[in-house]
C-alpha cells in the first residue's frame, strides 16, 4: 500500500548546500565620537528633555511626580502605605474635591482616613452604627 514517496528535487540542491554562505555580512558600527555625545546630551537637557536610561539626567524627586492630580495642578502627591487595598471612586463637584483635600491637609491624614473619619462622624450624628442600619 505505502508506495515510495515523490522526489520533489530538492536532494540535489541540499548535497551543495553551505549555510555559512548565508551569515550576514558585518557592517561595521559607526561609532561616535564622545564630545559628539556630550554636545547632544547637554543640547537635549538645555531644551528640557530628560533621559530614560537610569542614572543619566536630571534627578527626579518624589515630591514633583503626577500621581492623579488634574492637569496644571501643583498639589503634592498623596502616597503613603496604609494597608488600605479597597478602591472608592466617586463623581464630585472640584470645590467638594479642594474642600476635601484641605480637611485632610489639615489634619495630617491621607484622603482614606479622612474618609474613615467623615463616615464615623456621620454615623455618630445619625445615630447608626458601623454596619449601616
Amino acid at each position: 500500500m505505502m508506495g515510495e514517496r515523490a522526489d520533489l528535487g530538492f536532494e540535489s540542491e541540499l548535497d551543495g548546500f553551505d549555510p555559512t554562505e548565508w551569515a550576514p555580512a558585518a557592517t561595521p558600527r559607526h561609532k561616535e565620537a564622545l564630545e559628539e555625545r556630550v554636545a547632544r546630551r547637554e543640547l537635549a537637557e538645555a531644551t528640557g528633555f530628560r533621559s530614560r536610561e537610569p542614572g543619566t539626567g536630571s534627578e527626579h524627586s518624589s515630591d514633583t511626580a503626577p500621581t492623579g492630580t488634574t492637569a496644571g495642578s501643583t498639589k503634592k502627591p498623596r502616597r503613603r502605605r496604609t494597608g488600605r487595598n479597597a478602591q472608592f471612586n466617586i463623581k464630585t463637584r472640584p470645590e467638594t474635591i479642594e474642600a476635601f483635600c484641605a480637611v485632610a491637609d489639615a489634619r495630617g491624614w491621607g484622603l482614606g482616613e479622612t474618609l474613615e473619619h467623615a463616615v464615623a462622624l456621620l454615623q455618630k450624628e445619625s445615630g447608626a452604627g458601623r454596619s449601616g442600619n
